[in-house]
């Protein structure tokens, strides 16, 4: 099912939903599932998955030269996907990423999940590996995300890349956007942020699902944004309780995000990350509460393969 259609059929209810990210390689599916697992009480109706494009590693030759080498640290979204469809008989969203593919390697992955039945995907640009200062697209591939969901929509039109293909069979995936409440970090500014995240809508992005943020207002003055800008889809909220004190800083170095005053100096009087846990959750559920009273479609949490505090969340909510 389309997770429009999940959102229309809850009548207004507030539904859970999770992101996982594919194991690292040489690891097993279990490792998915038993995060999973304990979070399957509350019903969640798709489950995100995560795609990790390739990265670089020099390695040193025997003549003393380096050698660049790719690597894939966490391989399998595609198969991770069969298998939770298989296994809890929920939607998965397998994300769909521009930097490392090609256009046919795109569109390859897009007709083994059509294969499986998969109908939702979100689109995403991608970052830019470590080793490059900015992102940078395979040269026979998307650059941006618009050009990617074109790529989803014209299969869902029945046109590939084989031009020669007669009476192909049309895709038929339900497309959703990433979206910025504090701004994408290599937009200038609001206004251009916002009038990129139209262009998609426009170009048929069904639904939006935000970054990660810690204090809700941004959340509702995006989606006031948005409305203004004729956006009318349905706005998924992305959240992410704080586990550990590190987070406090990588969280936003990666994310390009704030952390309110009241958080990040709970955070630093903890002695410990067991109590930075106890923080991450007493704030995650207060976040979510009034999220939830607001009446969000979804709440959506960034798991990162670690159920313990996103589950004690989901206990005093749903």
């Amino acid at each position: 099912m389309k997770i429009t259609e999940h959102i229309k059929k809850s009548e207004g209810k507030t539904l859970f939903s999770l992101e996982i990210i594919p194991p690292l390689k040489g690891e097993t599916i279990n490792n998915i599932f038993k995060n999973i697992d304990p979070l399957m009480e509350f019903k969640p109706p798709f489950i995100d998955v995560t795609y990790h494009r390739e990265e670089y590693v020099y390695k040193k030759r025997e003549n003393g030269l380096l050698e660049k080498t790719a690597t894939r640290k966490r391989p399998g979204t595609v198969g991770i996907c069969a298998a939770i469809q298989h296994r809890y008989n929920v939607d998965p969203v397998p994300h769909i990423i521009c930097g490392g593919f090609n256009k046919e390697e795109t569109e390859n992955a897009l007709i083994d999940l059509n294969f499986l039945g998969i109908e939702n995907v979100l689109v995403l640009r991608g970052d830019a590996i470590k080793t490059e200062s900015r992102f940078v697209p395979d040269p026979e591939g998307n650059e941006f995300a618009i050009d990617l969901l074109n790529q989803v929509k014209q299969m869902n039109n029945g046109e590939y890349l084989d031009e020669e293909l007669q009476n192909a069979n049309p895709t038929n995936f339900c497309i959703g956007v990433a979206g910025y409440p504090e701004k994408h970090f290599e937009a200038p500014n609001m206004k251009s942020d916002m009038k990129y995240l139209k262009q998609k809508v426009d170009a048929g992005a069904e639904y939006i699902v935000t970054q990660m943020f810690f204090d809700n207002q941004h959340y509702f003055d995006f989606v006031e944004r948005c409305k203004k800008a004729g956006i009318n889809v349905p706005i998924i909220p992305g959240l992410k309780p704080l586990t550990t004190k590190r987070q406090m800083n990588i969280l936003p170095m990666t994310f390009k995000i704030d952390l309110p005053e009241a958080l990040s100096d709970a955070v630093e009087s903890c002695k410990n990350n067991a109590e930075v846990r106890e923080i991450g959750v007493e704030w995650g559920i207060q976040q979510a509460k009034e999220l939830k009273a607001a009446g969000v479609p979804v709440l959506h949490f960034y798991s990162m393969g670690k159920s313990d505090s996103v589950r004690r969340i989901a206990e005093a909510i749903f």
